[in-house]
């Protein structure tokens, strides 16, 4: 039912759009409106992330050389305290805000010592907005900064600085600025951050937890990337207290090492280098306007290396210390580096001729271990989370250091070198050859697929019946066809023509076999399928029969199809189902048939004329000089050909069996296989035994 006037009061639209409705997000209530902007997701996967922003700021100080030791420490209370020995933030005043530097950086987003190239080189926390993002999503921060001559600290609720009043975050909290605690004295040589948070369970969900594990996995990681530096994670959450320590000496070379699974084909490579680009960058003037510049960048590249018997790979890569487990252009430079290097040796080695296609990216990675390493400063990420880098002069610079370094072991002269070299070139081409393989197969698989399936050849001439009777006769040569349609019958007796020699199947791949149209429309017309799929209950044709000429050319033809039915549809041949037709040789017009005699009589070989004639003298029978001897079928009539080789009342079949497969199968390699040295010894040991007057030449 419409409204009517009364039923309503349509409003008027608010047409206005000003300043008035802009919402302004100041400092990090931006922040706490759209955490996932800054830290990813609201779970345990954002939580941990957070963490990690936290304990990046002590590898950064490790990197810088600053930090030897990180601990992080997971309280019952939901709470999580890392503890660096690092520099410490500075707790002077910030000459703009006139507020204690540590202070800044809690609140203040893109604050901090990582902007402008004062302090840090390669970092991990890498937007300034690390420790300012976790504070604001926290219910309760405490910050304590021991530097000389004492410890001093503040706290921060929601990130907003001043003091509770007790433990935790639900202690009476009142806002002040400024460094609110004062710890003991600080020695001169010591210093460091502890650095303690809440998480605020209104932006974070009830389930999300600090993961132990996780914890575990990431820290030596990291453990690995920086030589030398120590993590302690520690769980006090538990009935029992869990602790792991991780520090590695070896550095890069030892992960590669403690990730690879499978058996070594090379030691671990270390592929080393650094080069320079130019970045532009906005920079902010005297004027403060941001102008940009151009800045020229350092790149460090170290990567660990090794190939395996596996086929698996494994890649991990790092900018400064952050995992990018996305990749970015540092990888991509890796895998460009390895695949043009590979490509170029293997072909210079000549393990792949100069006709093979180029190996390609998946062949190269097939059973590597890698972990691969990039510092520079102020990297771009896609994205706060970090897990993919953007920078694109990266790659560049990546592509020729690896290129470089790999080239000399790929074509080192020394022998040990040179032997782990030629395995994993060897290694590549192997895994080419399989791919390229397996393809061939899915392809000849679809074409099979799609042969069975589809519809059978306009060619045919197919017959009615389809019960024991049936036989399907694969004719050769057009003008045999014709006159073998006129004279079969078509209630039962289907013709397939195919045109001269069909392929040699015994030397043919099965794809090669496939694409050739008369071994196709032989198995497509057969209806069973081929080789492992072939089902002899859907043969479409009780009788297969080969008819070709009574010459040379027809017995080679009948070898080709029994070559292709004995390879492809045994069973057909063992279940007695292929036959070759046998036509006549020979016409004998006889002048003065005596009663009860034809008046045509056929021979079937020479042989067997010279009797007939003889047979004739004897009874006194003459007959039509010269006596017809078939070129081919062709040169019979319809009813000439139904009467000595189609009709089932008259003609003589020869039944192709196997007594012995593995027999048979052994003569089909010798007579038709790509081994030509077995034929030509049983060629000229047979010549021995030909009566050379029998020779129809």
């Amino acid at each position: 039912m419409p409204h009517g006037p009364d039923t309503f009061e349509e409003s008027p639209i608010d047409t206005a759009y000003n300043a008035a409705h802009l919402l302004v997000l100041e400092g990090l209530e931006a922040v706490r409106k759209r955490p996932g902007m800054y830290i990813g997701s609201t779970d345990t996967r954002g939580l941990m992330h957070c963490l990690w922003e936290i304990i990046d700021n002590g590898v950064d100080e490790a990197l810088a050389g600053a930090a030897h030791h990180v601990e992080v420490t997971l309280h019952p209370d939901d709470s999580v305290e890392v503890h660096d020995d690092g520099r410490g933030i500075p707790t002077d005043r910030e000459p703009r805000t006139g507020l204690p530097g540590v202070e800044v950086v809690a609140t203040k987003l893109h604050a901090g010592g990582k902007f402008g190239g004062g302090s840090y080189v390669a970092t991990g926390g890498l937007h300034g907005v690390g420790l300012s993002v976790v504070n604001a999503l926290s219910a309760r921060m405490d910050i304590d900064v021991q530097r000389p001559p004492s410890e001093q600290g503040l706290s921060f609720k929601h990130g907003v600085p001043g003091v509770f009043e007790g433990e935790g975050p639900k202690a009476r909290f009142t806002p002040q600025s400024g460094l609110t605690r004062k710890g003991g004295r600080v020695a001169k040589n010591r210093s460091g951050t502890r650095i303690r948070f809440w998480p605020d369970r209104q932006i974070f969900t009830q389930d999300a937890t600090f993961e132990f594990d996780g914890l575990l996995g990431r820290a030596q990681q990291t453990a690995f990337i920086v030589p030398g530096f120590e993590l302690v994670i520690r769980d006090l959450r538990g009935p029992e207290r869990r602790e792991e320590k991780f520090r590695h000496e070896g550095g890069i070379a030892e992960f590669a090492d403690f990730l690879a699974k499978d058996e070594p084909v090379t030691e671990i490579l270390r592929l080393q280098g650094s080069d320079t680009f130019t970045e532009t960058v906005p920079v902010l003037d005297e004027q403060g306007h941001m102008t940009p510049q151009e800045v020229e960048r350092e790149l460090l590249v170290d990567v660990a290396a090794r190939w395996g018997t596996g086929y698996d790979t494994e890649l991990r890569s790092f900018v400064n210390v952050i995992a990018t487990p996305k990749g970015g252009t540092h990888v991509s430079g890796f895998e460009q580096g390895l695949l043009r290097t590979f490509n170029d040796a293997m072909k210079a080695a000549r393990v792949l001729r100069a006709n093979d296609d180029d190996v390609t990216k998946d062949d190269v990675l097939e059973g590597l271990t890698a972990v691969v390493t990039v510092r520079l400063a102020e990297p771009q990420f896609e994205g706060q989370t970090k897990e993919i880098l953007g920078t694109p002069q990266v790659r560049t610079v990546v592509r020729k250091v690896v290129s470089a370094e790999l080239k000399k072991f790929l074509t080192s002269t020394k022998r040990a070198e040179k032997a782990q070299a030629k395995l994993v070139m060897e290694k590549v081409a192997n895994a080419a050859k399989t791919r390229i393989a397996a393809r061939t197969h899915r392809e000849t698989q679809r074409r099979k697929n799609a042969l069975e399936s589809s519809a059978l050849p306009a060619k045919l001439n197919d017959c009615r019946a389809t019960d024991d009777r049936s036989e399907l006769f694969i004719v050769e040569g057009d003008s045999a066809m014709g006159t073998a349609k006129a004279a079969r019958n078509s209630e039962f007796q289907a013709l397939l023509p195919i045109r001269g020699k069909i392929l040699n199947v015994q030397k043919a791949s099965v794809g090669d076999m496939l694409k050739n149209a008369e071994c196709s429309s032989i198995i497509q017309v057969v209806g069973a399928g081929s080789g492992r799929t072939f089902d002899l209950e859907a043969a479409r044709y009780q009788k297969i029969i080969f008819m070709a000429d009574a010459d040379s050319d027809g017995a080679h033809i009948r070898c080709l199809l029994a070559t292709l039915f004995f390879k492809y549809m045994p069973e057909l041949v063992r279940e007695g189902r292929v036959y070759t037709a046998v036509p006549p040789l020979h016409r004998i017009e006889l002048s003065n048939p005596k009663k009860g005699m034809d008046k045509y009589v056929y021979t079937y070989s020479d042989d067997e004329l010279q009797r007939k004639l003889a047979e004739l003298t004897k009874k006194g029978v003459t007959w039509k000089d010269p006596v017809q001897r078939y070129k081919g079928l062709g040169e019979m009539d319809a009813d000439q050909l139904a009467e000595t080789t189609m009709d089932p009342r008259r003609r003589t079949l020869r039944r192709l069996t196997v007594d012995d497969a593995e027999s048979a199968s052994e003569i089909f390699e010798l007579l038709m296989g790509s081994d030509v040295a077995p034929r030509k010894e049983f060629i000229v040991q047979g010549a021995y035994e030909i009566d050379a007057d029998t020779l129809d030449a």
